[in-house]
């Protein structure tokens, strides 16, 4: 997919205090529930009034310098800073971004697991909407993974790749099963390729997620269970243009969503 953006809201008037965003976010995504790796809610401390927003999926430095370029005081994605198992210092990468949000003075606010789970501000169920899939059970750690019926044009393995290679705008990888139709799907996105087993038990014909490694191929052809992987950064872009617009809606900040191309 291009590069693209779309602002909703207005600038002008009186800035929103940072920690009145911060308590409607934190209302809405009740971080508080989840058991995650990183801080979710405010990770870079910028100015306390709020005008401009831009969002993205991942504070990376391109993201970073393109709200410097905007005039944007406050950044909000699904990946903040921190990743399982990152060095702890802050040195290389880390550094020029951390000092590029210090000196332009702008907030970081980053939703990691709770921007995933939102019955209907999430990823998972913002990604089924671009479907038509309406989850009726959740599944997985933490009832991350969603799960429901297909509709009638996704209930062949090629269907269903031809529909999501079509709205995602990339090539997916799918693993077929044993050829079953496809009544069923299970869906988590982003690097959930170890929930396969959970969307197994949970009676899907087929699980899509984000991300494959190498066990999955084998689970599909020795359990019959279908796995497509179409994109971390692809089936994660929604979640975030969601509660953007919401915050538009709600508050009249200008919000604005960027999608900087990611291959993964």
């Amino acid at each position: 997919m291009k590069d693209s953006t779309q602002a909703t809201g207005h600038e002008g008037g009186q800035a929103l205090p940072r920690e009145a965003l911060l308590r409607l976010l934190d209302g809405w995504l009740e971080p508080g529930r989840f058991k995650d790796y990183g801080p979710n809610g405010l990770q870079v401390e910028g100015q306390p009034g709020v005008r401009r927003v831009l969002c993205g999926v991942t504070a990376s430095l391109a993201l970073i310098d393109a709200a410097i370029e905007r005039g944007a005081d406050t950044l909000l994605v699904h990946h903040g800073l921190f990743w399982r198992g990152q060095e702890q210092r802050l040195t290389g990468w880390m550094k020029t971004r951390l000092q590029r949000l210090l000196a332009h003075d702008i907030n970081l606010i980053a939703y990691h697991l709770p921007l995933d789970a939102h019955a209907e501000l999430g990823n998972n169920a913002q990604l089924g909407r671009q479907f038509g899939w309406e989850a009726d059970a959740r599944f997985g750690d933490q009832d991350l993974g969603f799960a429901g019926p297909l509709p009638a044009d996704q209930q062949t393995l090629a269907g269903l790749q031809a529909v999501l290679e079509r709205q995602l705008a990339r090539p997916v990888v799918a693993v077929p099963g044993d050829g079953r139709p496809l009544r069923r799907v299970a869906w988590c996105t982003g690097g959930a390729q170890g929930f396969f087993e959970a969307a197994i038990a949970s009676g899907a014909d087929v699980f899509v997620t984000g991300e494959i490694s190498e066990p999955q191929a084998h689970y599909a052809a020795e359990t019959g269970v279908a796995f497509v992987a179409a994109g971390h950064h692809a089936t994660e872009r929604y979640g975030v243009q969601a509660v953007g617009r919401r915050l538009a809606e709600e508050l009249g900040v200008a919000v604005e969503f960027l999608d900087l191309h990611n291959p993964a």
